[in-house]
């Protein structure tokens, strides 16, 4: 690869003429294959192969996050895509792990634009007076809720902002309701059917499974009181967005609410040259990645070397302040 950023500290002098190292071949852990993921992953090694036609970056579709961490813990990948929220629950060897994973290191921050949503059928929260996450727990109403499918980060976090208003599986099954399991797609097709009342998800706004919702279903936008959000984020490591007011058709103004970002992460088990060389291609090469997905217009320099639940790779961190984003 093509070295523009590399700084002394990792051997080789950053200066703006490129320096050429040898190609990398690396594996990347996403999620899904057609996902999002997936894209992303095309399009870091799109950007690799500007800087050297011979870099490879080959995609490996797994079950998401959490098994991206299993194996970067084993050292069974070189690279991997995973959630903020997911890190920092590994860091403190949370469940599903056994043990604090402390080998993760970042490569860049991918996006942080993923905010979480809370959709309730307009009927209902007209009958029982819902218009924000903290009504659901006096207004004693039987709602069937959508939660994402045990492993997929988005359900551990709406489940902690339920219960931190106080809508717990006990208190749902007392007032006639329940949780029901069932991914982004699937919740779609069980409100429109009318076997859900409600459905949450972190996803991007209008994403296809939103729009299905907001086509085929008249739902409500619930709000999320402050406390909740900043509770959410002090245990997950997450951030705060606004859902603009009009992104949907039936929602109070602006809807503040928790984000989910993912990092691009390795281990501190990869060399300087390769890590140094891999965020410079990022950054160097970003449109390669910015091309991918609509979504993903929004990633900047900026947002790449920000600093979150993860340390850099020192190589990383050398790229990124040689280019003047950290001190």
């Amino acid at each position: 690869m093509k070295l523009t950023a590399l700084a002394a500290a990792i051997g080789i002098a950053a200066t703006s003429t490129a320096a050429v190292a040898e190609p990398v071949n690396l594996t990347l852990s996403g999620g899904n294959p057609g996902g999002l993921w997936s894209l992303l992953g095309a399009g870091i090694d799109r950007a690799t192969k500007v800087d050297d036609a011979d870099s490879v970056v080959t995609y490996q579709a797994t079950g998401g996050g959490f098994a991206n961490i299993g194996l970067l813990g084993a050292n069974r990948t070189d690279l991997g895509l995973v959630h903020d929220a997911e890190a920092k629950i590994a860091l403190q060897g949370g469940e599903p792990f056994q043990a604090p994973i402390e080998n993760m290191r970042a490569i860049g921050y991918m996006y942080n634009w993923a905010p979480m949503h809370f959709f309730l059928e307009r009927a209902v929260a007209e009958e029982y007076s819902i218009d924000s996450l903290d009504d659901i727990a006096t207004s004693g109403a039987p709602l069937r809720i959508g939660i994402n499918r045990s492993g997929n980060i988005t359900s551990n976090v709406a489940l902690f902002m339920l219960e931190a208003v106080g809508v717990t599986e006990d208190s749902l099954n007392a007032a006639g309701g329940q949780f029901v399991r069932a991914g982004a797609n699937e919740q779609a097709d069980l409100i429109q059917d009318g076997r859900l009342d409600m459905i949450t998800n972190g996803i991007f706004i209008n994403h296809s499974s939103f729009r299905a919702v907001n086509e085929n279903s008249d739902v409500l936008l619930l709000s999320v009181p402050a406390e909740v959000i900043a509770s959410t984020n002090e245990a997950f490591g997450t951030g705060t967005m606004v859902i603009p007011d009009g992104s949907y058709p039936n929602q109070p103004g602006d809807v503040e609410t928790v984000t989910l970002g993912a990092l691009l992460v390795t281990t501190d088990a990869m060399d300087d040259a390769t890590a140094g060389s891999l965020a410079s291609s990022l950054l160097n090469n970003i449109d390669e990645v910015r091309a991918v997905h609509g979504a993903m217009k929004a990633l900047s320099p900026e947002l790449l070397a920000t600093p979150s639940v993860l340390e850099f790779h020192p190589a990383a961190a050398e790229v990124y302040k040689a280019a003047g984003l950290i001190k």
